[in-house]
Formats: C-alpha cells, sequence, structure tokens
C-alpha cells in the first residue's frame, strides 16, 4: 500500500523553468552506457537544446514527449512544458544529435522544431500565491480579478473569496510578484505574498545577534559559498534570510550551522514563524470581536436612552430636559455615543466603500455606509434644527446607525469563525507532521554514533531518522532497519496499518504503531506527499466552479439594482405621504412622513445581502474538498465538482482499475517427468532478467519453493534474449530455456502438442493468461497467470447501476480476457484490444451520445482518456501521468471510492442549489418586506436595525448550512463491502 504511494510525487507543481531533479520516467542513467563517472571529457562535453512542440494538448502528450526522448542514448535529462509547447533537453552530442530528438518527437506524433540560442530565454511561467485583505463579496473579487488580468505578463488570475486568496499565473521575466502585490494595493485591497513558484526549496531564517550592516554582508557572503545557495533575499527589518537552495546539495540545518559558526557563536539562526492561513483567520477574528465589543460599549446606551428609558417616568424626564430651545438630553447623548460606533468603529465600511468605489464598482460596504449614514446624518440635521428652533420637535436615529453596525460586525465575526471552520481539513492536514524528529547519525558501515532532537523543518534529504513506536513518521523516506506496522489511514484513508520492514516507503505524518524504526528521508519539505496533498487542495479550493459564474454575473448588478430600489422605495413612500396617497393613522406617534419613507428606504438597503450569493458555493466546496481528502478522495476544484455530480456514465480500464494490477501465478501444469522446484528455478533464473508484470509474478512463485532465503540467487542465466511481445530465452544449467506464447514457440520450431493448446483454450475461457515452458526444445509445461478482480468489484458496478450510473470497460487486452472480466463483475458494454487513443476516442463518441462521462484509469495509456473524459478519475496506485491528467484522485486502490466520490460530488452540489435557493430566496422575500409591502395590510414594518440584523444572519446562516457537509457519511452500501485491503495468497 504504502509503494503505490510513491506515485503522489506527481502532485507537486512541476517547475518547467529550470530542468526538473527528479525526472517523471525511469531514464538514461547519468552517463551513457560504457563511459564511467570519472570521464570528465563527456561530462564536460554535455549540452543543451531547446524544441517548439506544437499538437501538445494535455500533460499525456508532454509524458509521451518526454518518455521518447529520454530512451534515446546519451539523453542526460528531458523536460516538456505543455503550457508554453516547449521540451528542453540536455545530452551528450558524441552519442547523439539535435537532429536525432527532433525526428524522436516527430516520430511521437507532434510538429518539433529546434530553437535556436537567442530564442531559448523566452518565457518562464510562474505561479504565486496572495492572501488578499478587506474583500467582502462577489463584486470585490471580481474587482481584483480584472486588475490583475490587466496587467501584461498575467497569463491567469483566480480569486477566491472563501479563502481570501489569488492564485495568479504570470511571466516572471514580463513581470515580478512584488508588482502583482502593487496592482492589487492600487485598488484598495491589503496584499501578502503567500508563496511563489520559486517556493519548491526555499527557507526562510531569523537571526538573532546582528548589530550592523557589516555582520548581515558577514552572514550572506557566507552562505553564498555554500554548494547548492541559488539565492539569498534579506529583509534587514526584521533581520530575516530567505534562501532558494537545491535539496540534493544542500538544507536548513547546514546554513544554520554556517551562521552559527559565522562571528564567533554572536549569531543564533531559527526558522521564521510563518504567518499562515490559520494565523491569518484567528487575527480577523479577533478583529471583528473587538470591533463589536467596543460597538456594544457605546451601542447598548444609545438603545436604553432611545427604547427603554423613554417608557421609564423619573428617567423620560431627565432625558427630555432641554438645553439649548427643543434640543434635550437625550438627544445629545445619543449624538456622542453613536458617533464613535459610526466614524471610528464604522471606518472599515467607509475605506470599503471607497476603494469600491474609487474602481466603478460597488459592494456590500457601499450599501452599509449609504444606509448608516442617511440615519446619521438625517438625525444629526434634526438635533441641529431642534437646538435652533423654538417649536421643532426632533425625532432621531442614532440607535439606527449604531445598533446596524454593532450587528453587521456580529455577522461578520460569526462568519469568518464559520468560514474558519470550512478550512479545517487542510489544517488537519498539516498537523500531521510532528514538530520534532530524532535524527541518527551514521558512521561509514551504519554504525549509529549519535542521536540528536530536532525541529522536523531542519530534516534534510537523505537524513536518517529514528521513529518510536507511537511517534509519527517526520518524512517521505524508505526503511533502513527495523520493522513495524505504520497507521497511514490519515493520508490514504486504510483503515488497517501496514506492514514495514527494511525497504519499505513510509509517509510523512503517519503514526508508527509497534516497533522501532530507522528510515532514510527521500523527499521533504514542499516536496513531500503530505506538503503535496495540502497543495492540491489548497488549489482546488481556489478553483471557481461553473455554477459561481451565476453568482457573479448577479454581484454585478446587485449592489446598483438595490440603491436604485432604496432610493424609489423612499420616494414612492414619501410622496405617498406628500399627497395623501395613505391615512394619517399608518405614521407612527413620533415621526412623520418623511421620516417613516426614509425608514423603509434604509430598511431596503441594508437588507439586501450580496454576500450570501457570494458565498454559496466557494464555502461548499472548501468543505466538500476538505471531506474528500479527509477520505481518500482528492478532488481538484469545483469544475470537478460541478461535473461529477452530473455524471451517467463511468468506463473503467480493465488491469490495476476492476483487477488488482499485480500478476499471480494461479496454476502449472507440466508436460514432463520432472520435479517441480527445479522446473521453477530454470524459469525463474530466465525471467529475472526481464522487467515485465509476468516475469515478476513468475519469480515471486518460484520465491515459494525456498522459503528460507529472504532474496534467493538464481543460476546463472547465459546468452539472455527479450523478445518484446513474445518473451524471453536463455541458457540455464547447459538447458536451453524458451519462455514465451505460442507465437514464440512456433517461430523457435517448437512443436506445441494438443494437450498444451488445449490447456491455453481451457487458460484463456478463465480469463487468465497461458505461458509456454520449453527445455531444450521440447515444450516442459504451462504456467496460467491471472490478475484477480478487486474484492467487491461486482457490487461496485452494481451499486452503481442503483445510482443510474452505466459502466463500461475499455481495454488494451484481448476479447476473450475482457469478456471473461465483463461477465465476472457484470458489466454489458466491452472494448477491447483499444489503444490509448482509441479509449479516448470511445468516451468521445459517449459523450457525443449524450452522456457525461467519468474515467477510471491507472496507466499512462489511460491519460489521453482521463482527460477526454468529463471527469478523469485516477486510481490511487496509478502512475505520476495518469493522476495529473485526472480531476479526481482516488488515493486508495479501491473501487469502492468510484461512489464515495460521486455520491459526495452530488451532496456538495444539493448543498450549493440549497444555498442558493436561500441566498435569493432571502433577498427576493426581505427587500419586499423592507420595503413596506406588509405595512398597508398589516402594519407590520421592519427597522432598519432588524434589517441590518437579518442581512448579517443571512451571510452565518449559508456558511453554517455548508458546514453541515462535513457530517457527510457515505453510502451505507459501501460499509458491508470489505475492500479495505487486497490480499493475493
Amino acid at each position: 500500500m504504502a509503494a503505490k504511494f510513491l506515485t503522489l510525487a506527481c502532485i507537486r507543481n512541476e517547475s518547467f523553468g529550470g530542468l526538473s531533479p527528479r525526472p517523471h520516467y525511469p531514464s538514461m542513467p547519468k552517463y551513457p552506457k560504457g563511459v564511467s563517472e570519472t570521464d570528465k571529457d563527456v561530462e564536460g562535453s554535455e549540452a543543451k537544446a531547446a524544441f517548439s512542440v506544437i499538437g501538445m494538448t494535455c500533460s499525456a502528450c508532454a509524458g509521451s514527449v518526454e518518455k521518447a526522448v529520454k530512451r534515446l542514448p546519451g539523453i542526460r535529462e528531458a523536460v516538456v512544458d505543455v503550457l508554453n509547447n516547449r521540451a528542453q533537453v540536455m545530452f551528450y552530442p558524441s552519442f547523439v544529435t539535435e537532429e536525432t530528438i527532433r525526428e524522436t518527437i516527430e516520430d511521437v506524433g507532434f510538429e518539433a522544431t529546434l530553437i535556436q540560442d537567442h530564442q531559448t530565454t523566452g518565457k518562464s511561467s510562474q505561479v504565486c500565491r496572495i492572501r488578499i485583505n478587506g474583500m467582502t463579496c462577489t463584486s470585490c473579487t471580481s474587482t481584483v480579478e480584472s486588475a490583475l488580468q490587466a496587467l501584461h505578463g498575467v497569463q491567469k488570475a483566480q480569486v477566491a473569496l472563501a479563502t481570501e486568496e489569488a492564485q495568479v499565473h504570470y511571466e516572471s521575466k514580463i513581470i515580478s510578484h512584488n508588482q502583482l502585490l502593487e496592482a492589487i494595493e492600487d485598488i484598495g485591497f491589503e496584499a501578502i505574498l503567500i508563496s511563489t513558484g520559486e517556493d519548491m526549496s526555499k527557507i526562510r531564517l531569523k537571526v538573532d545577534g546582528i548589530g550592523t550592516d557589516n555582520s548581515m554582508r558577514m552572514i550572506e557572503n557566507s552562505l553564498r559559498a555554500l554548494p547548492g545557495v541559488q539565492d539569498i533575499d534579506i529583509d534587514p527589518t526584521v533581520y530575516k534570510f530567505s534562501l532558494s537552495y537545491k535539496p540534493d546539495m544542500t538544507g536548513p540545518r547546514n546554513f544554520i550551522n554556517v551562521i552559527e559558526s559565522t562571528g564567533t557563536g554572536r549569531y543564533k539562526a531559527t526558522i521564521y514563524p510563518e504567518g499562515g492561513r490559520e494565523v491569518h483567520r484567528k487575527e480577523e477574528i479577533k478583529q471583528y470581536y473587538r470591533s463589536f465589543l467596543w460597538s456594544l460599549v457605546f451601542t447598548i446606551p444609545v438603545f436604553l436612552t432611545s427604547m427603554v428609558f423613554m417608557y421609564i417616568p423619573g428617567l423620560k424626564h431627565g432625558l427630555d430636559t432641554k438645553v439649548v430651545n427643543m434640543l434635550s438630553i437625550g438627544e445629545i447623548l445619543r449624538w456622542v455615543l453613536s458617533t464613535p460606533v459610526q466614524f471610528i468603529i464604522g471606518r472599515r465600511f467607509y475605506s470599503g466603500s471607497y476603494k469600491a468605489l474609487r474602481h466603478g464598482s460597488a459592494n456590500m460596504d457601499v450599501l452599509i455606509a449609504l444606509g448608516t449614514n442617511a440615519a446619521y446624518f438625517y438625525s444629526v440635521y434634526s438635533v441641529l434644527r431642534a437646538a435652533t428652533s423654538q417649536d421643532f420637535k426632533s425625532t432621531d436615529f442614532f440607535e439606527t446607525s449604531s445598533m446596524l453596525i454593532s450587528f453587521i460586525l456580529l455577522g461578520k465575526y460569526l462568519e469568518v469563525l464559520a468560514k474558519g471552520k470550512t478550512s479545517d481539513a487542510i489544517a488537519k492536514l498539516m498537523d500531521l507532521t510532528p514538530d520534532t524528529a530524532i535524527l541518527l547519525t551514521l558512521d561509514s558501515e551504519g554504525n549509529m554514533i549519535s542521536e540528536e532532537e530536532i525541529d522536523s523543518r531542519l530534516i534534510q534529504k537523505n537524513d536518517v531518522i529514528k521513529i518510536l513506536p507511537g511517534a509519527k513518521v517526520a518524512s517521505d523516506g524508505f526503511v533502513i532497519w527495523g520493522q513495524s506496522h505504520v497507521n497511514e489511514s490519515m493520508i490514504t484513508g486504510e483503515a488497517r496499518p501496514v506492514a514495514k520492514r527494511k525497504g519499505d516507503t513510509v509517509i510523512g505524518g503517519t503514526v508508527n504503531e509497534n516497533g522501532v524504526l530507522h528510515i532514510k528521508a527521500t523527499r521533504v519539505g514542499s516536496e513531500s506527499a503530505l506538503s503535496q496533498i495540502v497543495q492540491l487542495v489548497e488549489s482546488a479550493q481556489m478553483a471557481k466552479a461553473p455554477v459561481q459564474k451565476f453568482a457573479d454575473r448577479i454581484s454585478k448588478y446587485f449592489v446598483p439594482l438595490v440603491i436604485v430600489l432604496s432610493l424609489s422605495t423612499f420616494l414612492a413612500w414619501f410622496l405617498a405621504g406628500k399627497f395623501h396617497g395613505y391615512p394619517k393613522s399608518w405614521i407612527p406617534s413620533s415621526m412623520d412622513s418623511f421620516q417613516l419613507a426614509l425608514q423603509f428606504g434604509i430598511s431596503v438597503m441594508v437588507i439586501a445581502c450580496p454576500c450570501a450569493l457570494g458565498l454559496a458555493t466557494p464555502t461548499a466546496v472548501m468543505v466538500g474538498t476538505g471531506v474528500g481528502a479527509s477520505q481518500g478522495v482528492l478532488i481538484k476544484g469545483g469544475q470537478a465538482l460541478e461535473s461529477a455530480h452530473k455524471v451517467n456514465c463511468i468506463v473503467f480500464d480493465k488491469t490495476g482499475t476492476l483487477t488488482i494490477g499485480k500478476p499471480v501465478v494461479v496454476n502449472t501444469r507440466l508436460l514432463k517427468n520432472m520435479v517441480l522446484q527445479e522446473f521453477y528455478e530454470l524459469v525463474a533464473a530466465t525471467e529475472v532478467n526481464s522487467e515485465h508484470p509476468l516475469a515478476k509474478a513468475m519469480v515471486e512463485y518460484a520465491k515459494k519453493f525456498r522459503e528460507d532465503e529472504e532474496n534467493p540467487t538464481w543460476p546463472e542465466a547465459k546468452d539472455f534474449i527479450s523478445i518484446t511481445g513474445h518473451g524471453v530465452k536463455g541458457i540455464v544449467r547447459n538447458k536451453k530455456i524458451i519462455v514465451g506464447n505460442k507465437s514464440l514457440m512456433l517461430d523457435q520450431n517448437i512443436v506445441v502438442p494438443a494437450d498444451a493448446e488445449d490447456m491455453l483454450a481451457e487458460i484463456e475461457a478463465m480469463a487468465q493468461t497461458g505461458i509456454l515452458i520449453s527445455i531444450d526444445g521440447e515444450m516442459a509445461g504451462v504456467i496460467a497467470i491471472s490478475d484477480p478482480l478487486k474484492p467487491g468489484a461486482r457490487d461496485v458496478i452494481s451499486i452503481l447501476k442503483s445510482m443510474k450510473v452505466k459502466s463500461i470497460m475499455v481495454t488494451g487486452d484481448n476479447w476473450g480476457t475482457a469478456n471473461s472480466i465483463a461477465q465476472e463483475v457484470g458489466i454489458e458494454t466491452v472494448v477491447a484490444e483499444a489503444k490509448p487513443e482509441q479509449k479516448a476516442e470511445r468516451v468521445k463518441n459517449l459523450q457525443a451520445s449524450g452522456y457525461v462521462v467519468a474515467m477510471v484509469g491507472d496507466g499512462i495509456n489511460d491519460s489521453p482518456a482521463l482527460v477526454a473524459a468529463d471527469v478523469g478519475m485516477a486510481i490511487g496506485a496509478g502512475t505520476d501521468i495518469a493522476i495529473e491528467a485526472a480531476d479526481i484522485v482516488l488515493m486508495k486502490s479501491n473501487l469502492e471510492d468510484v461512489i464515495t466520490a460521486i455520491h459526495l460530488s452530488r451532496k456538495t452540489f444539493s448543498r450549493i442549489r440549497l444555498n442558493y435557493i436561500w441566498a435569493l430566496g432571502y433577498n427576493l422575500l426581505g427587500i419586499p418586506i423592507a420595503a413596506g409591502a406588509l405595512f398597508p395590510s398589516s402594519g407590520f414594518r421592519l427597522p432598519p436595525w432588524i434589517a441590518g440584523a437579518a442581512m448579517a444572519a443571512s451571510s452565518v446562516s449559508v456558511v453554517c448550512c455548508s458546514l453541515l457537509l462535513k457530517y457527510y457519511q457515505r453510502p451505507r452500501k459501501l460499509d458491508a463491502l470489505e475492500m479495505q485491503g487486497v490480499k493475493v495468497e
């Protein structure tokens, strides 16, 4: 189970600017065959060439080009950039030429041209993430997106309201990330850089003890002298050093040692504390909480003086005491108390409105500012007129403005509190990494010299780490000593602990159960599987679902429309009162017709809520993708969720998807008298030289006859030849051994007896593969190899039928095996002997027939179909390229997760629909009620402060509705399936 997790390297963001230190595919050795590492001439003759490759459409295309180029002799490295249609190749000219490489790319099916040296300085695409403070609704996100898209050099910008982050794809040679930050700040929002595409191997250190600029320069020079250090950026105000480095050559512990040994131990270096999303969220919650408490300090007395004390005789007399003309003590108190709420506590609404209006857009802050200002400044006018008049009886609405601001701040506080919980899944994943690790120092023979406890962020590649029972695994790596069971459920969803011993891979963040393990770290920091899952979930939460466009379209016109409705309401009531359009008895005793009209106008303005609409989709997507990640289903964003909920046809690959993908020997029939152990000795000795899965199955089976040896050595096979697609042959113990299919035997002039023919027909009828073995030109035996079905595959197909989802199997295998497997699982439609492009063609035909198609596959040959499908699902044991091409990654190899993915997407989408119904329904009902639609018939009207409270509650209710997805349960039918692990006897 753990071994398959190496595939999660695919989730990383590939950097196409430089050459990847870790190739995707088994590539050429560093030096061509027959050349030693000490041959300096060859190393010096290394050349680099860039090619323009036309016709690539996806990462699968890039993968096929990369693979073909790397198979050429003398290729040092090859990286293919599908975004910019480029391939960059490092090679040895004495072994291969640029023209050969170009022809190889064209043989794969793409048009290739060599880019001359002056052109190779082309564009370098980067991705950066930016936190944006101050956004309140989808109108704000649209403004930021438009501003970023307008910049020269920006390819794509996505802004997410729920996470308050932007993800920008840009050309680093045309525009820098600092210019992106400036552009956001120019439109009135605070921008903080979270990460750039260059951060894959970057660390930030804080250095204490620096007294002068000379000290800083001395430290910088010492660090620059280290091999592998690529760039250093210094912030002298906080003594922060940001270092970019090559993890294969150096690491953070080396930097700290260099800093602390410079200047006779004066300096102390630590990892700079980063303010992540959670830190920012907590700070925002604190700010709203403080603002709300301060607003209460002033608003409660305003409320009491205007609504409670007026009914207590003694207090009423005191408050009504006149100070100047008709100006009373109560009015002065309310004015004094409401002013700080309006202008100091409520200044965020003014600044938000100014920023929005300055760029020709309007947001929620505009509505709040207009509503509260109308109430406040009318009250000021009323109070000033009372102070200058002998007979004017004033009525103020100071309580309206201050209570409105208080309720909106309470609503925002509850909203950010709830929004924080939507990203719990990421927080839980990030908490899996232990704080400390035990670092072992070994001598040249592998004996332990010492051990020390270090910060887990200081682990470097190839470090040896000790994992105690009950402790978390500190880094991705492999076991070099010890054996234990490791609980991987928090990463893969795998319920049972997985046995680990020497050579097995382990995943950072998992829990060691019983034994002590020594592991060698292979992937650290942002390269680790855990970091890549977090990155995938974060980028999924950034990606907008197409349904979000509906809210974006509404938000453009929402606020201006509400302002028009509010003014229309005010004018309608005012003019109706002026021209006696309604009875005077409708006007409350404490106000006149103008004040009544003003109250209705303000209520309309503050009850309308664009926030609820803007949060309807992103909060549900955030919770849905987070829940999926916790269940081992990685959904790559809103688009995948939206497509998955419509799926009504699933195309399954066979090998590794419906079957286990690990062939095993199920039967052996000898055709001559000999001991079975001797027979398998000869077969294993021949096949051990082959990489074919069937060969590995025979060698594994042969090991059973040598139970006393962990890694048995087989007799030498001389004159070994592998005949692609047919089999192998060689000489073992002076016997000529041929292992392969029927056509190989006939080619070698070996007679296949009728018995063997019958056995082959019988084997193929049972969906198995028959292998013939010849010894010294005589047929010796037949081996039946089967790739067993995954347990419960039939049940999964049955459940999909009950969900009204059609299942189809498309495979490259022969028709006999394909039909047999299909009958066994209950699939009626089968396509066999299909090449990769034919699989993709089949998917397109189904789409043309009106189906919404999901493709489930695990191999490189599935990636064109994964891309062509509406939803591509890569099963967890699959290859890097399949997972990159997919929209949904099933981290376990369990087919039941296909059902979980579709069921979860349907649940998430029904929640999005519910959010929209509520958000739209609230506005469609609330605005007419606030405008006084019920007032003529029932005398019911909404005071502005209650309208403001309703507006705040609508946003909170949408977020809470999305949060209910956290309690998602997969279909109960799946609990009955015992598919948590697959064991092959």
